[in-house]
């Protein structure tokens, strides 16, 4: 066999390895990429909470990624939760949620109430209370992150969170 017709037929197996890996490296690579999160900081808290025996109240930064999902869940106290930067899909599935904007002690404005069933969009400078029977769910479904300022009077001992298995 002539030398040029051997190197075109050694080279062509390397060409398609070569072709191959250039298309299924991406996709195997973007496969094993970390999804979204959300992290959630304790800036402070305290355990001797006045007229709260058994109560830790917290206070916490959440930052909840770009693409992130907040799974279902509630809070075994009740919690005040401001939106500092992006906005958050949130979803009630039991109970509902006043949002409001605007300073706490100085008459703030109600944005609207997601009741049980309802999804909205919370942006910066809103917020809200929930309550202990209150389910929800949320997601960032920006391009930014969603910052979220959280005080929390909780159980002492219980999480920041509970999850809720779906139905």
């Amino acid at each position: 066999m002539p030398a040029a017709i051997r190197t075109r037929f050694l080279s062509a197996p390397v060409l398609l390895a070569i072709i191959a890996l250039a298309v299924l490296l991406p996709a195997a690579l973007a496969e094993t990429a970390a999804a979204p999160t959300a992290v959630r900081s304790a800036l402070a808290q305290s355990s001797a909470v006045q007229g709260a025996p058994d109560r830790t109240m917290v206070l916490s930064r959440v930052e909840v990624e770009p693409g992130a999902k907040l799974a279902l869940h509630h809070h075994l106290g009740t919690q005040i939760s401001h939106i500092e930067a992006g906005t958050l899909t949130y979803t009630v599935r039991r109970g509902s949620a006043l949002v409001r904007e605007g300073e706490s002690d100085q008459q703030p404005r109600l944005v609207r109430t997601i009741k049980a069933g309802q999804t909205a969009r919370i942006r910066p400078g809103q917020w809200l209370v929930e309550q202990p029977s209150d389910i929800h769910e949320a997601a960032n479904r920006g391009r930014t992150p969603v910052v979220i300022y959280l005080a929390t009077l909780l159980k002492t001992g219980a999480p920041p969170a509970t999850p809720i298995a779906s139905p």
